[in-house]
Parts: C-alpha cells; sequence; structure tokens
C-alpha cells in the first residue's frame, strides 16, 4: 500500500470534481459566510477610501438645504466604521488617522457662501467649529474599533502561541 504520487513540481493540481463544487458553495476571495468582507484596504487606501467618500458626501450636503450637517456628520461616522472595519491588520492605526483628514476633506467640497481662498477657508473653520461633535464622535469610533480588533488580534496570537509551544 503506497501513497498516492505527488505532482511533480509546476505540474497542475487535478481538476475539482462536480460533486466537491457542489458541496463547497462559491465566495469571493476572503469573505467569510454572514460577515463583512476580510480587511483589505492598506493605511493609503483607507485615507483614500475615506476622503473620496467624504467628499462626494460633502458636495452632496452641500447641495441640500442649510447644509444637512446631521446628513453629513452621520455619513461620516459611518464611513469612520467602515474605515477601522475594513483596514489591514498590520496598519490598524491609519484609520484614526485618515478620518479626520477626510472630514476636513468633504467640508472643503460642502463649501458655502464666500469669495475666493480666504472666503473658503473661513467657510472650512467655521464648519469645522460648529460641527465638532460629529468630527469627534467619529474618530473616536475608529479609534475604538481599533483598539478592539487590535486586542483580539494580540489574543489569538497569545493563543497560537501557547497552543503550538506547548
Amino acid at each position: 500500500d503506497r501513497a498516492p504520487a505527488r505532482p511533480a513540481a509546476g505540474a497542475r493540481a487535478a481538476p475539482r470534481q462536480a460533486s466537491d463544487r457542489a458541496r463547497t458553495p462559491a465566495r469571493p476571495s476572503g469573505q467569510r459566510r454572514g460577515r463583512l468582507p476580510a480587511p483589505r484596504l492598506t493605511g493609503l487606501g483607507v485615507g483614500v477610501f475615506s476622503s473620496l467618500l467624504m467628499a462626494a458626501f460633502g458636495g452632496l450636503s452641500g447641495l441640500l438645504p442649510g447644509g444637512a450637517p446631521g446628513f453629513y456628520g452621520s455619513v461620516f461616522v459611518l464611513v469612520c466604521a467602515a474605515a477601522a472595519l475594513w483596514v489591514r491588520p498590520a496598519e490598524l492605526f491609519a484609520a484614526p488617522v485618515a478620518v479626520p483628514l477626510a472630514y476636513t476633506v468633504g467640508q472643503l467640497c460642502a463649501g458655502g457662501p464666500g469669495d475666493g481662498v480666504t472666503g473658503m477657508l473661513q467657510n472650512l473653520f467655521t464648519s469645522l467649529a460648529l460641527h465638532a461633535v460629529w468630527l469627534y464622535a467619529g474618530t473616536l469610533l475608529a479609534v475604538l474599533l481599533v483598539l478592539v480588533r487590535k486586542t483580539v488580534l494580540m489574543v489569538r496570537r497569545r493563543r497560537q502561541r501557547r497552543l503550538t509551544s506547548g
């Protein structure tokens, strides 16, 4: 009784049988059943992702009557949560740094009445001062989610070390 021979290096594995495909449903890479996609964004990716979203929603809130600061702030909190959950584990602390910058980018796009660069900066600083509660709430949410994720990662690593060493 001999074990089956292994394929030579560089050889392709045998194609899966139809019965194998029927048992394992096809899912996108890194996605588990009933959960969010696995974290894949880099630190730079989190910054770009959140900045683009906040710029789009900032422009949209600028079109709404009164600037709709509640709408913009609520979207910001959701973007903070998404950024903190989808950043790669190696770059967790990039999310709480990137989201306040994204909030500012969105406020620039929200605009408002003003002439030239000085009017734009005046509107930016005024809106940052008046709606700071949203900025703090979103950033605090991102920090808390990142800390929870970091703690879970540290506990998992500690358990794996115990299992492999003992």
